[in-house]
């Protein structure tokens, strides 16, 4: 039985729109926030982080120790009532399919001339209220990072990944300080690196 002491954040979530129920801890949340896994025709179990692969979806929450768990505990073959192969090191695809989309969208924005990096850049960007997602580098100084923060109230900060990622979007041997204006490609990266963050809390301060 569903307990009735769901929170209000909880409650919003759930009525995003459809919702799912994690196959490892149980919790039911929108599709959009979980990670989708389909079995295919060899009965190989396959990450579906495009959300568009055919077959029955079966879901888990976005984090690494639940995608282990998931794992040990030879939950994808209950979930799909038959026997499945999945790979040993499945977290570990998963965190580079997630990175390589993350990035895929930052290089996108950055062609259309809606990302730029450098920390005199972001600030004017940021004080002209040009700004949606700030990408701060995991491996960046805390000043730095914390003046910009400090301009950045209510604007969404993604910091997943290390100065040598983010300089390669930009072509240069590191990025620390990257800020995107609005729009779909900054709701996509911020959507995106929410997922990642579950598999690289470690990397985050």
């Amino acid at each position: 039985m569903e307990s009735n002491d769901r929170s209000e954040a909880e409650d919003d979530e759930l009525r995003q729109g459809p919702n799912r129920r994690c196959i490892a801890t149980g919790a039911v949340m929108a599709k959009q926030n979980l990670l989708r896994f389909v079995v295919g025709p060899d009965n190989m179990v396959v990450p579906d982080v495009d959300g568009r692969l055919p077959g029955r979806g079966i879901w888990l929450s976005p984090r690494r120790d639940v995608v282990n768990t998931a794992v040990s505990k030879r939950l994808f073959a209950k979930a799909a009532r038959r026997a499945v192969n999945v790979p040993e090191d499945m977290a570990e695809r998963i965190e580079k399919l997630l990175a390589r989309r993350c990035l895929d969208a930052l290089a996108l924005a950055r062609r259309a001339a809606q990302a730029v990096c450098g920390f005199e850049k972001v600030k004017a960007e940021l004080k002209a209220g040009k700004v949606a997602v700030l990408v701060e580098a995991s491996d960046a100084a805390a000043d730095g990072r914390d003046k910009l923060k400090a301009l950045a109230p209510g604007v969404a900060v993604v910091d997943v990944f290390d100065a040598a990622e983010l300089g390669a979007v930009f072509g240069r041997d590191h990025a620390v300080h990257v800020c995107v204006a609005p729009g779909g490609l900054a709701r996509r990266l911020t959507a995106e690196a929410a997922l990642l963050a579950g598999f690289r809390q470690d990397r985050t301060p």
